[in-house]
């Protein structure tokens, strides 16, 4: 332990390589499962916006295309971009991030005093998305430069603190569920550099133990509420159970194939809140049944393959760690945006990679492969 196991590719590997064969190292099954996630969110995006025109100004629909769009911009033009440059202005990066959170405080718009969104060009986006792309880039530029350190507690708390203030920002909008992605990050990109484990346990103990605390001292009590509302939501049916009972009924009329696109009767009734977004899930599982869920869940699986095997085939740490990071927060995502549809998890807002409608979340996310995949294609491969 202590050490990255990343082994650098032959020399003779390298000398014989033809021009322009970089690119062979293009991932296309990477970028092909996270267009077909995409697609499919896409395609609820287009089932939401049934009731009205879909192809009428300002729709779901419309606005997931024209993002989709810029998604795929962004994503090539980080594909392209070589990714060495990022660790020369890592902590530039970094101020910057914390800068951009900041200004959304400041500047920020959101639902019933928040500060979450801040306004582009006529277009909202959500820089604490970014921010976790960002702070994934940060903090393997950080932890590849100390891959000889992993031992050391100073080197663990370094990284610790490196997060904080970006989820202490987050948590200000507020946004609990933005700032627990940032801690997976960070506990996820820890493991993949093979830091101490007996650390790592120990600094996991303490943020438990600071957890009454937390409870008592810091979340707000409608938080709090939404926390607590999936151990018993028919305890409260028509308030803070209400969003949980409406998302089970979805899932469970579902059945094994689903009543059909655009035929979601929660989503018809508009009986289910924030169905486009935080529960799309539900209203994909009750149009595409069991069968959909699992074709999901099967796309989700296969990305996850292909982002750790570039992060295995990495010649450096800092691709490793850039691919465990991306692959940390994309888990942690799925599992807590599915387990709360379901009622096995707590409601935190937090949205399902590439299926959610927004344009921050795709962006950020087609922003993360694009690195990835330059991070295949502008250096020479390690033996796997």
């Amino acid at each position: 332990m202590g050490t990255l196991r990343v082994e650098r590719s032959r020399i003779q590997d390298w000398v014989t390589r033809p021009a322009g064969s970089p690119w062979r190292g293009f991932d296309l099954q990477l970028t092909i499962y996270a267009l077909l996630l995409a697609t499919i969110g896409l395609a609820m995006a287009y089932s939401n916006s049934v009731e009205d025109t879909v192809l009428q100004g300002g729709s779901t629909f419309l606005r997931g295309l024209m993002w989709a769009g810029i998604a795929i911009v962004v994503f090539t033009a980080a594909a392209v971009f070589d990714y060495k440059w990022l660790k020369t202005f890592a902590w530039p990066i970094y101020f910057a991030n914390l800068g951009l959170l900041g200004l959304t405080l400041v500047i920020g718009r959101g639902v019933g005093g928040s500060s979450r969104w801040v306004s582009l060009f006529g277009l909202q986006f959500q820089f604490s998305e970014l921010a976790k792309i960002l702070m994934i880039v940060v903090l393997a530029n950080y932890l590849a430069r100390r891959e000889r350190k992993l031992d050391s507690p100073g080197t663990i708390l370094g990284a610790c603190l490196l997060v904080a203030p970006a989820a202490v920002l987050v948590v200000l909008q507020p946004d609990l569920g933005t700032s627990l992605v940032f801690g997976a990050i960070l506990a996820g990109m820890l493991f993949m550099s093979w830091a101490s484990m007996k650390w790592l346990a120990i600094i996991a103990g303490a943020v438990i133990a600071a957890g009454p605390i937390i409870w008592t001292s810091v979340l707000p009590d409608y938080q709090k509420q939404r926390l607590l509302s999936f151990l018993d939501p028919s305890a409260d049916p028509q308030a803070s159970g209400y969003q949980l009972l409406q998302s089970q009924n979805a899932v469970t009329s579902g059945g094994f194939l689903g009543q059909g696109l655009t035929s979601s009767t929660q989503a018809q009734l508009d009986l289910l809140p924030v169905q486009s977004t935080d529960f799309v899930f539900a209203i994909l599982a009750q149009e595409l049944g069991f069968v959909g869920g699992m074709v999901v869940f099967a796309l989700f699986v296969a990305l996850i393959w292909r982002i750790l095997t570039s992060g295995w085939r990495s010649a450096d740490a800092f691709g490793l760690l850039l691919a465990g990071g991306i692959a940390s927060m994309i888990v942690f995502q799925v599992l807590i945006n599915v387990g709360m549809v379901l009622g096995i998890m707590p409601i935190t807002g937090i949205p399902l990679p590439f299926v959610t409608h927004g344009g921050a979340s795709l962006v950020s996310l087609a922003l993360a492969l694009g690195l990835l995949q330059s991070t295949n294609v502008h250096q020479s491969r390690a033996e796997w």
